[in-house]
């Protein structure tokens, strides 16, 4: 069980981008659980049971207050991450309240430089990060990176509009939501596509539309197995 967070990068200067995240997930930090937690349940339960089916060790970037916690099968050894330290502490706490026995520990850490060796974790989760982050393709590149070959990356991602009305609205609310830590209009599911194009090794397993209004996905990647020597 997690007795201490720790902050693993703590040494680094935050760029200004990293900081506004922090910064607007602190202030998330003390109803983030009741503004979002009914409105991501059926993405988060269809996420977790995906996971438990692979079982091993789970890598959860953006574990946030730790509301999946307490999803995950007792089988299941999960380390979670976070660039908040105020939802860690919520995290924390739900831990020790439960009595959680299957959870590694918790970790303020940047989710472009995750501070694990390579081929860590069977499944790496990532529930409402990607459009979270300042360069989302670093991250990516970070969570297959630590993904051991033949485990699976899981993502809940919002998929922007390539086109239409909605994109031309999502791109007005971008100002708007971006100190709020989100983005609208930069993730569409092209900008997916063309990672997994330059991804070594990684394909696409799974991709199915989650509620609110059809406008997220559970997305899963799979990471190839090693080619045995003949």
């Amino acid at each position: 069980m997690a007795d201490n967070i720790i902050k693993l990068d703590g040494s680094s200067q935050l760029d200004f981008d990293r900081e506004t995240v922090e910064q607007a997930y602190d202030r998330w930090a003390p109803v983030y659980d009741l503004v979002f937690g009914g409105v991501f349940k059926k993405g988060r339960a269809a996420a977790i049971q995906a996971t438990n089916k692979i079982g091993g060790r789970v890598l959860e970037v953006g574990v946030g207050t730790g509301i999946s916690l307490p999803l995950y099968a007792p089988h299941v050894r999960i380390f979670g991450t976070d660039i908040s330290e105020a939802m860690l502490e919520k995290a924390k706490k739900r831990v020790a309240e439960l009595g959680l026995k299957n959870i590694e520990g918790l970790a303020v850490m940047d989710a472009e430089k995750l501070e694990f060796p390579d081929n860590s974790f069977d499944v790496v989760m990532a529930q409402y990060v990607v459009t979270a982050v300042p360069n989302p393709e670093a991250a990516l590149d970070e969570f297959a990176r630590v993904l051991r070959p033949g485990g699976e990356l899981i993502i809940l991602t919002r998929v922007s509009a390539d086109a239409g009305v909605r994109r031309f609205i999502e791109q007005k609310l971008q100002p708007v939501v971006r100190p709020l830590g989100f983005r609208t209009a930069e993730f569409a599911w092209s900008r997916y596509t063309k990672w997994l194009a330059g991804a070594k090794g990684v394909e696409l397993a799974e991709r199915r539309l989650i509620p609110p209004l059809g406008h997220f996905s559970l997305v899963r990647f799979r990471k190839a197995e090693v080619a045995k020597a003949a």
